[in-house]
Parts: structure tokens; sequence; C-alpha cells
């Protein structure tokens, strides 16, 4: 073996990368179980800001302002070479401003599955749960009059206010939870939608009970493993020779419980103050 034999057998340690996550809750945390099966020598950083949940109720102005301050924490303080913005409305208001301020970074965002659905339905009638102001947004419907020219296709938007939050506070099961979601999915039976959009990152927390009021089979579309892939096309997809680490801040209370269950191991919480 040559001299320079031991660094090129250490060079997955040269290359590990250092993502920064955020969502207002727990939700993003679905995107770091996709991000760690696809990038496992990654070390991710995880920020719930809590302390400003739920984002789907304040205005873009102030979601953006959120968003900045975040994401300077992310790369001026712990140097995270990408970001990755887990939270559907937080992209729509702040993606774009993001991406101007830090030109060269990479920044992938949390858009609905509308078109891993379209080519999943075979009824040709989907459904879109999402909160208000992700329907309402302009790159939503910007999203769905670009794809939708692909095939014919039905969408059933549905707005979901409370749900998010409801996921969060861990009451997914409770009768209040269940009373929303049969109002919100029995039309979508009815209708014979076979596909579901998942269009915050909260909702795949609550998959197993929509899939039981729908009744029927249904495909649940969520983002997590489109946003690992496209990190992956980013970063690079380098093997690493040991596992990444996950750190986990928050703004404001956590359900701690809860996140050991999501991530699948106990992680630290580490307060955070802006």
């Amino acid at each position: 073996m040559g001299p320079n034999s031991s660094s090129i057998f250490h060079l997955p340690f040269s290359i590990r990368k250092r993502i920064g996550v955020f969502d207002s809750g727990l939700g993003g945390l679905t995107v770091v179980r996709s991000i760690r099966e696809r990038l496992p020598g990654a070390e991710i950083l995880y920020l719930a800001d809590t302390v400003h949940a739920p984002y789907g109720e304040k205005s873009h102005e102030t979601i953006r302002r959120y968003s900045l301050e975040i994401a300077r924490f992310f790369i001026e303080e712990q140097g995270s070479d990408a970001l990755v913005v887990a939270c559907n409305t937080a992209t729509s208001a702040a993606i774009a401003t993001l991406r101007e301020c830090y030109p060269e970074l990479p920044i992938v965002g949390t858009e609905p599955g509308i078109k891993p659905a379209l080519h999943t339905t075979k009824t040709g009638k989907i459904g879109v749960m999402a909160t208000p102001a992700t329907l309402a947004g302009e790159k939503y419907q910007a999203l769905v009059d670009r794809l939708c020219g692909i095939r014919e296709v039905e969408l059933l938007e549905q707005p979901c206010p409370g749900l998010a939050e409801r996921i969060e506070r861990g009451e997914i099961d409770a009768p209040g939870t269940q009373a929303m979601l049969e109002e919100w999915l029995v039309p979508m039976r009815r209708a014979g939608v076979d596909t579901i959009v998942l269009g915050c990152t909260h909702y795949p927390l609550a998959a197993e009970t929509i899939r039981q009021v729908m009744e029927a089979p249904v495909t649940l579309i969520e983002t997590g493993e489109a946003i690992a892939r496209r990190l992956a096309t980013l970063l690079g997809e380098q093997p690493a020779e040991e596992p990444g680490n996950v750190r986990i801040f928050a703004t404001g209370p956590i359900d701690e419980a809860a996140v050991e269950r999501i991530v699948g191991e106990r992680v630290v919480i580490e307060p955070l103050t802006f």
C-alpha cells in the first residue's frame, strides 16, 4: 500500500454532510426519517420551531422572518451544507427568499406530491389534504396548473385546519380528530378517490387512521422520500463508514416520547431561543 492509502481509506469521513432541516413541530421528522434511509452517513440537525407553531395560521411575511432566522442558525452557526424546508407552508412563503439569500447552498423545499399521484391513480380521482395556507398559496396553484395537463384527473382538495396541531399534541386517535377525518374523507371515499396526497409533513403520522376512515385500499403520497432523493442528487450518495447522528433543537415545548417514536431512537432535545 502506498503512502496515501490511509487517507483514501478514510475518505468517507471527509465527505460527511451536515443537513439542516426545519418545521414548526414534529412533522418534519417524517422527512428526517427518509433522509436517514437515503443518506445514512449524513449528520442531520433538526429544528422544531414549536414556540411559533402553527405556521399555517401566520402571514407569509412572518413565516419568512422565522425561516431566515432558522437558516442563519443552521448555516452561519452550525455550518450546514444543505437546508431542507420540511414544511409546505414555509416552502410556499419563504423558499424563494432563502435561495436569494444563500444562492450557493443546496436548499430543498416541500410541496404536495401531485406528480407521483398522477402516475399512481387508477380512478383518476386524487384527494389532496393540506393546510388552508398551502392550498391557497401561489406555489401550490402553480404546481397544479403545471402538472394537471399531464393527464385528465379530478382533484378533491381538502383544507385541514387544526389537524397538524392535533397530531402535534398526540391526539391522532382522539374522538375529535376522528370526527374531523370522517368529515373530510368520507366524501373522497364516496367519490372513488384511490390516491391521497398528504400535503403536510405532519399527516403521515396519521396515515393508519386515514386508511381506516377510507376503508377501501388507498395510496398515500408523502414527500419525504422525494426530498431525500433530491438531496442525494445535490450532495451525492457517497457511502460513510459510520452512520451519521441526529441533533434536535426545539424553540418551545415538544413531545419527547413522540420524537423518540418517530426517529426510532432516543435523542437529546436541545432548547434554542431566537
